[in-house]
């Protein structure tokens, strides 16, 4: 395993897009749009063989022609001239780059796999570290680059999110600016010709502007990295996965989305449960998670202690629990005197605390008063049924 290189892609000082147009609408316009109107401070350089400007500002035609040696290529041009650029821009000195472009070997495309390879070959004397192909592109919100085709900017967080789909990342980014949540990075990984999850988790458990990690999945290459990558971040911090490709057939569109050989579902399981991770099923839970660990909220222990004033819902919620893996935190005997000091006689006397249908706010208030300074209880769900009794 290896983070070598990768500050170029997260903290670089000069940038250069290659293949950036002024053609509205066109992925190399969107590129330099992000780029231009992200914040960062740093040059960002433009090469087009044909424009004389950029979005105003002075073009150049080659890579040869940049007057600065950029630490972060981002790549939008044909296939089959990526490994002669990738070559170009090592001679140069550049360090890292994202390669946008599609049709390196995504499903069964032998030419696509030999460019691929090419452009590896061509990376490696200089130590060039690449995201891609086929993929959207970074972000990193901290040191305001936006080098992707993404529609919007994320806020600043401290919430990293890793995936290998580009439509992925645009679900949640559209989804997190409704509500507030920022990112201290959004990758798109896309065919993972280099850089990998596991090179990924060694960077961002060490990065500190991460508190928690977000991955989507459809395949893990290199599974010994990967292991004590995810090993090694779980141990620091949250880290949810969703994992896609869980039936045979959505295996076989993850290998023709992006290459991706899934794999058995159970084997990729038991590796997230070894390493540390939480798996969630469904992008609804992902979000979810993403909003949860934006608080800043960290939970301990598995130990739940319920409030309600509804006996069904409790039990439901017991139930769920007991799927989840979770507990039931056992009330000490100071706080069922303090609850049974507040509460009717006619409450549950236990876990979860049932306060009645006719409950009004200040039970609720006193009885969740009680349960926070209850030192055997990690988290508190807190549930309420309307009635029309209830005030």
């Amino acid at each position: 395993m290896s983070i070598r290189n990768l500050d170029a892609l997260f903290s670089p000082s000069t940038i250069a897009l290659i293949g950036a147009s002024n053609r509205p609408g066109s992925v190399g316009a969107v590129l330099a749009r992000n780029l231009f109107d992200a914040g960062f401070a740093g040059p960002i350089l433009t090469v087009n063989p044909r424009e004389r400007a950029i979005r105003s500002t002075l073009n150049y035609h080659t890579v040869r022609e940049l007057p600065l040696v950029p630490d972060l290529a981002i790549i939008a041009t044909p296939p089959d001239t990526v490994p002669g650029l990738i070559r170009e821009l090592g001679e140069r000195g550049c360090r890292a780059a994202v390669v946008i472009t599609a049709g390196f070997g995504e499903g069964d495309h032998t030419d696509g796999k030999v460019l691929k390879q090419a452009m590896l070959d061509a990376a490696k004397p200089y130590l060039m570290r690449i995201v891609g192909p086929n993929c959207l592109g970074i972000l990193a919100p901290h040191r305001g680059i936006n080098a992707s085709f993404a529609h919007i900017m994320p806020q600043k967080g401290d919430v990293a999110f890793v995936t290998q789909s580009g439509a992925v990342a645009t679900s949640i980014l559209d989804w997190a600016a409704a509500r507030g949540v920022g990112f201290s990075y959004v990758v798109s990984l896309g065919s993972m010709s280099d850089v990998d999850f596991g090179d990924m988790l060694d960077y961002l458990a060490l990065d500190p502007k991460t508190h928690s990690i977000l991955l989507y999945v459809e395949a893990i290459t290199e599974a010994r990295k990967f292991l004590s990558a995810a090993r090694m971040a779980s141990r620091t911090k949250p880290v949810v996965v969703v994992k896609a490709g869980r039936s045979d057939a959505g295996a076989k569109a993850a290998l023709s989305h992006t290459g991706a050989l899934a794999g058995a579902d159970a084997v990729y399981d038991a590796a997230f449960r070894r390493s540390g991770m939480l798996r969630v099923k469904t992008l609804d839970e992902l979000f979810q998670a993403a909003s949860t660990l934006a608080t800043g909220i960290r939970v301990k222990g598995d130990r739940l202690a319920i409030l309600t004033n509804g006996g069904g819902v409790g039990v439901l919620a017991v139930d769920e629990l007991a799927d989840m893996h979770g507990r039931l935190a056992e009330l000490s005997d100071v706080t069922l005197a303090r609850l049974n000091h507040l509460l009717p006689p006619a409450w549950s006397h236990a876990n979860p605390v049932d306060i009645l249908g006719d409950a009004p706010g200040v039970l609720y208030a006193g009885a969740l008063e009680t349960l926070l300074n209850e030192k055997a209880a990690d988290a508190i769900l807190v549930m309420n049924c309307p009635t029309a009794v209830g005030r």
